[in-house]
């Protein structure tokens, strides 16, 4: 086993050596930029990190996990444009920095090289990969698509949006983690378990993801702090602030999220003064540490020794571990 960083390091390599200029440069310049961002790059290091805790060298899972870090750069070159958002990871999003053709063109080419990857494989494990990457990538579109309709929903319920988060973000941490496991060919209970991990531990990174949307530092949280506010997304924040709030508070609550002010500051600190005094801040800081807890649980279920359970859960503090 290897630390987190060397993980990263391990993704950062092989991604270099596979880059290669090919033509037209504008289809494959804005691949170069995305992946080049950088980030943590959590879900390929789970893809790595899940073949070593089922006694496979990370060698063997690079182009499994490269596969995973195409696809998810990706979906975000795509949502970044549906959101009409202007940073990612601080810089200027693909869309913005060429134009909104472009962004969709490059990454209809990333889900097609992610697919690519798993060719290396033989054609059991091919298969396996394959199937669940399929799966998992309609399901991350479903929720795209659950978030776009809640928007214009004053319906939306907890369980709903927990849904949503669970397909759009959750999945594909729990099929980083599964693939690793497909390829160290433990298993379909240890490679279940491991998938329930990154799942439960991807719905508390979403959630938390949510939180620091609204109360993050723009320096270290690397997009927009307010950008869910401002698009009148209905989080799990909005959804708890709406269950808890007074008539008063509820009424101010919708008239905020009916309108798009040119200022946006205002709006943004009236919700965050909101989400508050509702207790809705508090509430969602909790659900951020039961789904933690939720990943850890399955842990004990997993046929591995105590040292490499160890490893797992280091991980998941260290993830859970981003600050405001």
């Amino acid at each position: 086993m290897h630390s987190i960083q060397r993980y990263q390091e391990f993704v950062l390599d092989y991604l270099k050596s596979e880059q290669r200029d090919k033509e037209p440069k504008n289809l494959y310049e804005p691949i170069a930029y995305i992946l080049g961002l950088g980030g943590k790059r959590i879900r390929p290091v789970l893809t790595l990190m899940s073949a070593e805790i089922f006694d496979a060298s990370y060698k063997e899972a690079l182009p499994a996990a490269l596969a995973v870090e195409v696809f998810h750069n990706f979906s975000l070159i795509h949502d970044d444009i549906m959101d009409d958002a202007p940073l990612r990871r601080g810089n200027e999003t693909v869309h913005e920095k060429w134009d909104v053709n472009t962004g969709i063109l490059s990454g209809d080419a990333m889900l097609i090289l992610a697919y690519q990857y798993f060719e290396q494989y033989e054609p059991s494990v091919f298969r396996d990969l394959a199937k669940l990457f399929s799966k998992t990538a309609l399901e991350v579109c479903e929720g795209q698509q659950w978030d776009v309709d809640f928007e214009n929903r004053e319906d939306v319920t907890l369980t709903e949006y927990l849904k949503m988060i669970q397909y759009k973000t959750a999945v594909l941490l729990g099929a980083a983690m599964k693939m690793g496991a497909i390829i160290a060919q433990t298993s379909t209970q240890n490679a279940n378990f491991i998938y329930d991990f990154g799942l439960h531990l991807g719905i508390a990174f979403q959630l938390q993801d949510d939180y620091l949307d609204a109360y993050g530092n723009p320096e270290t949280f690397g997009k927009q702090v307010g950008g869910d506010i401002i698009e009148n997304k209905k989080t799990y924040l909005y959804l708890k602030a709406m269950e808890f709030a007074s008539a008063g508070q509820k009424e101010q609550l919708m008239h905020l999220y009916s309108i798009k002010p040119q200022d946006n500051f205002e709006k943004i600190e009236s919700v965050k003064e909101l989400f508050i005094a509702t207790g809705a801040s508090a509430a969602t800081q909790k659900a951020i540490q039961e789904y933690t807890q939720k990943a850890f649980d399955t842990l004990d279920q997993l046929e591995i020794h105590a040292d490499k359970k160890s490893i797992l859960r280091a991980f998941g503090e260290n993830l859970m571990g981003r600050k405001v």
